[in-house]
């Protein structure tokens, strides 16, 4: 946990205050949050920092946030929706895809392959926002505030994979729905399987290869158990920060404005961070620099071949959106098309 917090100290101090002025007369408020997975630079970069220096700071010390990431309260990531429902925290952070359980469309801007820049993926987002937000009101007792994003999630294995095809018949972590789609489509097995398992399963050979962020890997210590790392990207592990719905409506209004004008911060600061992690990922993976949010490592990073990446589009709009579609229904879908799919140029087929 210190690591954590001088990590997150650090990055706050280049962090602006956002809308200081607002803070005057702000009554004393406490607040427990549970956040992600701590060894990704979502946490240790954005998250952390947010909740211990930035409210406090500007707040003028009259907010203040204990924050734990999920992994450190050895809890289980895809409940985090249900614990907030429970109040159990007042926020929480948590990843889009692993909340799909309960309810698909949680997935819907998070499809694998679906989006290749991180502009584009906030973009889908903030285009399907108002559902997620509707339906954690609805059935969650929950508000969403903002979207974050993570390196893009790609194949790290224990091997030198050769390409694409090579993945099939292997054993691949993944976390989510929309991954297995795109794994049975190449021919490969998905195995779900928790962030903090992976290193002990890739070491062990459960698995041949797992999927995680570009740098989420590197920072959690995938290179000591891996040999090669294949950037054929799976989505952006995007996760959103949400509020209890009970804690919200008893809030002071002018802490309710504070915390919407700090959020907004937060969210450009998360999308700026997942720019900055892609543009260092490949030299910390291959120990050049600058390397300043990862460790130097030695991994073989094995390109994606122009005909493999047609085989990711022909993938992402075939089989990935038709079993989402399907997993969806159609009024889920006619909605989808209407912002998503607006937004981003394509069609999921209504059954």
């Amino acid at each position: 946990m210190k690591r954590i917090l001088l990590a997150g100290a650090v990055a706050a101090m280049a962090w602006p205050l956002i809308g200081v002025a607002s803070a005057q007369d702000l009554p004393k408020t406490q607040f427990k949050a549970i956040g992600l997975n701590s060894p990704t630079v979502a946490s240790t970069v954005d998250e952390v920092p947010f909740w211990t220096k930035t409210i406090p700071q500007a707040s003028k010390g009259a907010i203040t946030v204990d924050i734990t990431p999920l992994d450190q309260m050895g809890i289980d990531d895809k409940t985090m929706l249900r614990l907030l429902k429970l109040g159990v925290m007042d926020f929480a952070g948590m990843d889009i895809s692993k909340m799909a359980g309960d309810d698909p469309r949680f997935e819907g801007c998070d499809l694998a392959g679906l989006t290749l820049d991180p502009d584009k993926a906030r973009a889908a987002c903030k285009a399907w926002g108002p559902v997620i937000d509707r339906q954690m009101q609805k059935n969650w007792n929950a508000k969403l505030l903002a979207f974050g994003g993570n390196p893009p999630q790609v194949f790290w294995c224990r091997g030198v994979l050769a390409g694409l095809d090579d993945l099939k018949g292997k054993k691949v972590r993944v976390f989510n729905n929309t991954m297995r789609d795109f794994l049975g489509g190449i021919g490969a097995t998905a195995v779900s399987m928790a962030f903090a398992e992976v290193v002990p399963a890739l070491n062990n050979g459960v698995v041949d290869c797992a999927v995680t962020g570009s740098l989420s890997g590197n920072t959690a210590g995938w290179p000591e158990v891996t040999k090669s790392l294949y950037p054929m990207s799976l989505g952006w592990s995007v996760n959103a920060l949400a509020v209890n719905l009970n804690t919200w409506n008893r809030l002071d209004p002018k802490v309710q404005a504070f915390l919407t004008e700090q959020v907004k911060g937060y969210e450009d600061k998360m999308w700026g961070t997942v720019k900055q992690a892609m543009s260092q990922a490949d030299n910390c993976n291959t120990s050049k620099q600058p390397c300043t949010l990862g460790k130097p490592a030695n991994i073989t990073i094995v390109p994606v071949k122009p005909a493999e990446a047609e085989t990711h589009k022909k993938l992402v709009e075939g089989a990935v959106l038709a079993n989402w579609a399907k997993r969806c229904g159609a009024e889920c879908v006619k909605e989808w098309n209407e912002t998503v799919g607006k937004t981003l140029g394509l069609k999921a087929p209504v059954s």
